[in-house]
């Protein structure tokens, strides 16, 4: 059976641990060579470069702090050099919500969700689509999101803010770039078993109670998401751009149902 992403170069970002070093994974079963990004967690990384590498595809690992755009040069110039020219960009670093209301937020942590979230996504989608085009164009850009773009949460400003902002970049990408021919599209988790979640895999208990709001009674592996991402950059979704793709067991349609 053909690999779907066979001879194709990504770069995942966040892909020292849950939903990015899963997409990393399920890429290069697929046939992909992997640039892998962290931040901090140097040893995460390296385990999702075994795992890339144990498919005997090629990995690259790069510590990175997306927030700034010198980061991001670099991170492309070592991705060229070191694999080629990227033909996928997943867009999945990130920081969750602080629980702090508007009024007593600092600041620095509005800035560094906006910094985490939205930047440096947007620093790498430039980057991306400048080294496509001058390859002739093509790609798949997926930029990772979350229900709350959809959903608020009361102390989340600048997680909602950030990922709303980024489902909306997604969709002018779309407009931009479908003369070149590179689907943008983004993928909006719901509940994932990842470390964002680790108080619901360390303690069952807490993990059914937060299940609870989703009429599938159950959160996702971060697998699950990977599945959906294969798709998305691979030829099958030539034609699919400026898409979010909700996977969440259902919490957006239960959440708004009315009284």
């Amino acid at each position: 059976m053909t690999k779907k992403l066979a001879g194709k170069i990504a770069i995942v970002t966040g892909s020292d641990s849950g939903i990015g070093q899963a997409i990393a994974e399920e890429f290069a079963k697929e046939g992909a060579d992997v640039t892998i990004v962290y931040l901090k967690d140097h040893d995460g990384a390296e385990n999702t470069r075994r795992k890339v590498e144990a498919v005997e595809r090629r990995a690259h690992v790069v510590q990175a702090d997306l927030r700034e755009e010198s980061n991001v040069v670099r991170l492309f110039d070592e991705t060229t050099r070191k694999l080629g020219t990227p033909f996928i960009l997943v867009n999945d670093a990130g920081i969750d919500a602080t629980g702090k209301h508007v009024a007593d937020m600092p600041v620095e942590d509005w800035d560094n969700a906006l910094r985490t979230n939205l930047y440096g996504p947007f620093y790498c989608c430039q980057q991306f689509i400048r080294a496509r085009k001058a390859g002739g164009g093509k790609g798949k850009i997926i930029n990772i999101t979350s229900v709350h773009q959809e959903i608020p949460r009361a102390g989340a400003a600048g997680y909602d803010v950030s990922k709303g902002g980024l489902r909306n970049l997604t969709r002018t990408l779309c407009l931009e770039l479908a003369p070149d021919h590179i689907n943008v599209n983004n993928i909006a988790p719901g509940m994932v078993l990842t470390p964002m979640n680790q108080k619901a895999i360390d303690d069952p208990k807490e993990r059914e109670k937060q299940v609870q709001s989703i009429p599938w009674k159950g959160a996702a592996e971060p697998w699950e998401i990977a599945k959906l991402a294969v798709y998305l950059a691979a030829d099958d979704a030539d034609y699919v751009s400026g898409q979010t793709f909700t996977i969440d067991g259902g919490l957006m349609m239960n959440q708004g149902q009315g009284a």
